[in-house]
């Protein structure tokens, strides 16, 4: 059953989905950590890869960048493809001088002003949770991490610069992506299961960032994690 965005049938795609923004990061990860990957969707460049993991079946695919992209691909993965499950696995920038540089934060919650969740249901809260026992297996796989109320915004670039401390005070946010929101939120409606896990790469408060390379290599630990999950929910 192949989609507008996804070339795949419908057989070719597990019932568990690990989601990294970067597309050739999925690749990486098949690369890497799957047996016996297949490529099985390359639509508009988002690779998709099947494979094993410690014996179950896994799917690891791209997301793309924001909310718009995020909720088309997990919409069609959970309504069309019959996925139960998507952890997505990425980056974020921190809001607090509590988050360090490549420390793990599994958000409990997520809160957005993007319309994104308005627009695809008629949600209008601007909060949504994870899966509490995804995001309960999440945390205990990985042992070391940190939670909390994620913000996820529609724009990386701002005119208009955003009190990133008036963000934290009041709604308790402290870390941003792009993606989580959509995701939480389609995976809510489609009463499946979804939670997100990230590696925080930059930090406008310290002026800090992760390099390319620290950011490949910091990130294989959160991938494991996720994969670990995933496989005990295959």
């Amino acid at each position: 059953m192949a989609t507008v965005h996804n070339s795949a049938d419908k057989e070719q795609i597990a019932s568990v989905v690990l989601m990294p923004g970067d597309p050739y990061r999925a690749r990486y990860i098949a690369g890497k950590f799957l047996e016996n990957a297949a490529l099985v969707s390359e639509v508009r460049g988002m690779l998709a890869y099947t494979g094993m993991y410690k014996g179950k079946r896994v799917t690891v695919m791209g997301s793309g960048m924001g909310c718009g992209s995020m909720g088309i691909y997990s919409h069609e993965l959970f309504n069309k493809y019959d996925v139960e499950v998507i952890v997505r696995a990425g980056s974020c920038g921190a809001y607090t001088m509590d988050l360090d540089l490549k420390d793990i934060f599994i958000p409990n919650s997520c809160w957005s002003q993007s319309t994104y969740a308005q627009t695809y249901s008629g949600y209008e809260k601007e909060f949504v949770e994870p899966d509490p026992t995804l995001w309960k297996s999440l945390c205990e796989h990985a042992l070391n991490y940190k939670t909390g109320c994620l913000h996820t915004s529609d724009c990386f670039y701002y005119k208009k610069k955003e009190d990133k401390h008036l963000i934290c005070e009041q709604k308790h946010c402290l870390a941003v992506d792009m993606e989580s929101f959509a995701l939480l939120h389609n995976a809510n409606q489609a009463h499946k299961k979804a939670a997100t896990i990230l590696t925080v790469s930059d930090h406008s408060l310290k002026k800090e960032k992760l390099s390319v390379a620290e950011r490949e290599q910091n990130f294989d630990a959160m991938i494991q994690i996720a994969l670990d999950t995933l496989a005990s929910f295959a």
